[in-house]
């Protein structure tokens, strides 16, 4: 357990916005670039940590590019390029299922409109499944060939994600913030819901609701029992 006097600091960054948010398709763990505005938003939050004297112990993101990009950039503005860096598959954003890949109109055209807005309203709603041949299923995809089929979402709704990285959260990083350590985690939106979640006990409700914006640095100052003092976001 931590034992100095100041605030254990973990902060929480979403990627910036990639090409697929510009043009609101439904991403999930679809591998697709940051876009230029993505890029400088990940710039503008490195130049905000900077500026708020934020430095870091140990730094995670998922797998997929538009986080491991982001951070990548940050690190490099921040100069923390030595700071160890950790990619973890169970910090990827919420698989879409049979959705990804598809814009708004076209999953409504496809699925008809309850299928495409109930996952997005409520907490265990999940949205169209893929068939196993799928290639959008990671089972299918060669950077996940080591990992149990099992384990490998065919869709995700919100209480499926948050069974997903509850264990990297609760034997990986957790240990990690309770040894005093200075944690950046980017991620993705969902995920980054599901974190926000344990970390200020919200209701299923609250969580569906929660907005992440795209680059910008959520800060928390926990105490020793890993409670929030303050959580904020810098501008």
């Amino acid at each position: 357990m931590n034992n100095l006097s100041r605030p254990i600091q973990l902060v929480l960054l979403r990627h910036g916005q990639s090409i697929w948010n510009q043009d609101r398709h439904f991403t999930g763990w679809s591998d697709v670039a940051l876009s230029e505005k993505g890029k400088e938003e990940a710039k503008r939050a490195a130049r905000l940590l900077k500026q708020a004297n934020f430095s870091f112990d140990l730094c995670y993101s998922s797998v997929l590019e538009r986080a491991v990009d982001t951070l990548n950039i940050i690190r490099a503005e921040m100069g923390l390029e030595r700071t160890p860096l950790i990619q973890d598959w169970r910090l990827n954003e919420r698989h879409y299922g049979a959705l990804e890949g598809l814009q708004r109109w076209e999953a409504i055209k496809k699925f008809g409109i309850w299928p495409v807005l109930a996952c997005q309203i409520f907490y265990k709603a999940m949205p169209p499944i893929l068939e196993l041949n799928d290639p959008r299923f990671p089972g299918n995809q060669s950077r996940y060939q080591s990992i149990n089929q099992q384990l490998l979402p065919r869709t995700e709704s919100m209480e499926q994600t948050l069974a997903r990285v509850y264990p990297c959260w609760q034997n990986d990083i957790l240990p990690e913030i309770k040894r005093g350590k200075r944690i950046l985690i980017v991620s993705h939106r969902n995920l980054l819901r599901t974190l926000v979640m344990q970390l200020n006990h919200l209701s299923p409700w609250q969580v569906m609701k929660l907005s992440i914006a795209t680059g910008k640095p959520l800060c928390f100052e926990l105490d020793n029992q890993l409670n929030p003092i303050r959580s904020y976001y810098l501008q």
